[in-house]
């Protein structure tokens, strides 16, 4: 079954985005890369980290802000639990959420899942791209939302329609050239209908 091996964040400035990251802590999964490729505004995706408690959604978040990022969501609670919003110095956006809503013990540090959220124009049409390159439905409401089986990853690729995405994230929906963000999975190499690049990563043979 297909799945996603690696996040490459394309940036500007690799030395600022290297520092972030190692204050931040998004997992070992999230790779780097220099570029210069033009983008302006909403890059159309969202990377959520979804954590055990309360407290470490607060401890998430702030380490995020102590290094830099802009608050677009201020950490709080409703009704599917508990969450907060940030966007990286080199423009990422970044949520970081949890199911739990009572505050039950004091933060782990960890991270149980990492959700690549995609702003499709045609979430009908990016959902038979990708089950036609060997992904698995795991959830579908209709055209404005689909989610991926990622059994064998802790990384899962969900589809969302581009101007409500924005607006969960708490952006303007404007924006265009690269998306500055490149996928590693074992579907091969391609380009999915709204630009987003995925590249072959090596297998590593059993033992």
């Amino acid at each position: 079954m297909t799945s996603i091996e690696s996040i490459t964040l394309e940036v500007a400035d690799l030395t600022a985005a290297d520092r972030f990251c190692t204050a931040f802590g998004p997992g070992a999964q999230v790779h780097l890369r220099a570029s210069e490729a033009p983008t302006t505004g909403f890059r159309g995706f969202t990377l959520s980290l979804t954590v055990p408690r309360p407290a470490d959604v607060t401890g998430f978040i702030g380490a995020a802000l102590d290094a830099g990022a802009t608050s677009l969501k201020p950490v709080s609670k409703s009704f599917w639990g508990y969450g907060g919003v940030v966007q990286a110095p080199d423009g990422t956006i970044w949520k970081v959420a949890t199911s739990a809503k009572k505050d039950t013990g004091p933060a782990t540090g960890r991270i149980e899942q990492t959700v690549v959220l995609l702003g499709a124009t045609d979430v009908a049409a990016s959902k038979r791209f990708y089950v036609d390159r060997g992904l698995t439905v795991a959830k579908s409401f209709g055209s404005k939302y689909v989610e991926f089986a990622s059994p064998a990853s802790s990384v899962k690729l969900a589809l969302y329609g581009r101007r409500a995405l924005a607006k969960d994230a708490g952006v303007p929906v404007d924006g265009s050239g690269s998306h500055r963000l490149v996928l590693g999975s074992d579907a091969g190499s391609f380009t999915d209908p709204d630009g987003f690049v995925w590249e072959a990563t090596p297998v590593t043979p059993a033992p």
